[in-house]
């Protein structure tokens, strides 16, 4: 019988190593850790792994949607998961596939050499200097100093996702949760503290991901437009927000012909946007139901089309919002069953002790100003409406209404969520 070790994921946002050992940094020939400027065009590495990954994305939201009716959701798919497919390096047998197709991969279409080389180009692309836009990811590792790691897991962990490994003494519960939540604070510019608390005397290993996200908006807002103006949170409920306003400007927005919504698109400096989707009074549920990447295809492609671009009155409120979740108790529900039992098979990391992931959190935290959007994560209903002005060209963001932020060179979803109240944060 194996002594069951535990592995803790959690998902994050910035990098800087903070107090502790930072091992060396190891290198294979066959994966080098540091590549050439990465290529962003058609046959891009990145475009194989982008169908898998906006069907993850979309299966967690309904998922969590169905878990959490009338509160607010925000979380990183991308952060989650790359977090996970680094995982699989160190997964055998049906643990790997598990993770893999509950990503969304189709291993008949995609080999799971495609998925390291995606994510590996992915973001490498991301992290290539913008313009008004600042975006740090990573992913880091803190072991127990008695554990001994595979070093073809190492190195492909470092090469593919950039990981950082560490050293700890995982016997020093106090100084290695101070350790881990220390440099998760550094890497999300402290906007995301303490996301470990008591550590077990039996983890061994920690993963953390992380996603720091801070843009400014190609058309600002203007601070002395911002007024107090009511929300309706839901029928019985009228909240107090700053409302941003614009009545000048030209903006990509469209009145779905076919569903009950409308959609705007807001484009950040340095090859970002966002999807604000705006449901009619009392048609969340059913616009839910239709949120698939075909129909963000489709919203995308009519965005980019000229007739879609015209001056609009445009009333949106200023907010932060946070999303916490377990996904110990989520993924499971959709395949990624092995990998947090005693079925787990994790001797791709270490063959001396059997691993399994004992839990696993997210954290993500959206801000939104007149100037832009701060974003970070880590790993940690009905509307009674409205304004009498039904003029198609006045557009109030004062009911719940979801979110999707992409990068648009690397076509990914980068983070996801649906404000339902802006005043909760």
């Amino acid at each position: 019988m194996h002594l069951v070790s535990r592995l803790l994921l959690l998902l994050a946002g910035l990098l800087v190593p903070s107090h502790g050992h930072l091992l060396p940094e190891p290198s294979s020939p066959g994966h080098p850790a540091h590549q050439e400027a990465p290529s962003i065009g058609e046959g891009s590495p990145s475009l194989k792994i982008v169908q898998g990954n906006t069907a993850f994305a979309l299966r967690l939201y309904h998922l969590v949607a169905s878990q959490s009716p009338g509160n607010n959701i925000f979380f990183s798919p991308l952060s989650i998961s790359s977090s996970y497919a680094m995982l699989s390096l160190g997964a055998r047998s049906h643990s790997q596939t598990q993770i893999l197709e509950g990503l969304g991969f189709n291993l008949t279409e995609v080999s799971e050499s495609d998925i390291h080389q995606g994510f590996q180009n992915l973001w490498h692309t991301l992290h290539l200097p913008r313009d008004g836009l600042e975006m740090h990811a990573g992913s880091a590792l803190f072991l127990s100093q008695e554990l001994q790691i595979l070093p073809g897991f190492l190195n492909d962990s470092v090469a593919f996702y950039e990981s950082k490994p560490f050293l700890a003494d995982f016997h020093d519960s106090a100084g290695t949760t101070q350790l881990i939540n220390d440099h998760v604070k550094e890497e999300t510019q402290g906007k995301i503290v303490d996301l470990v608390s008591d550590l077990s005397a039996d983890i061994a290993m920690v993963l953390v991901n992380y996603i720091y996200f801070k843009a400014l908006w190609e058309k600002p807002f203007a601070l002395s437009l911002t007024t107090p103006q009511d929300f309706y949170v839901d029928e019985n409920t009228v909240v107090k927000v700053p409302m941003m306003r614009q009545d000048t400007e030209d903006h990509w927005y469209l009145h779905d012909r076919y569903l009950p919504c409308s959609v705007l698109r807001m484009d950040y400096k340095g090859n970002a946007m966002a999807f604000f989707i705006l449901p009619n009074r009392g048609k969340m549920k059913q616009v839910e139901e239709v949120l698939t990447p075909e129909m963000l295809t489709r919203w995308n492609s009519l965005l980019q089309k000229r007739y879609f671009y015209r001056k609009l009155e445009l009333h949106f409120p200023k907010f932060s919002i946070s999303g916490s979740y377990k996904l110990d108790q989520i993924l499971p529900e959709l395949g990624f069953v092995d990998v947090f039992s005693q079925q787990a098979d994790l001797s791709g990391i270490t063959e001396e002790q059997k691993l399994q992931v004992s839990k696993s959190f997210h954290k993500a935290i959206l801000e939104v100003d007149e100037a832009g959007t701060q974003a970070a994560a880590a790993t940690g209903t009905f509307t009674a409406f409205l304004s009498t002005r039904h003029s198609r060209r006045v557009l109030w963001f004062n009911r719940p209404f979801l979110v999707v932020i992409f990068s648009t060179d690397t076509q990914s979803v980068l983070f996801l969520g649906k404000v339902v109240n802006p005043t909760t944060p």
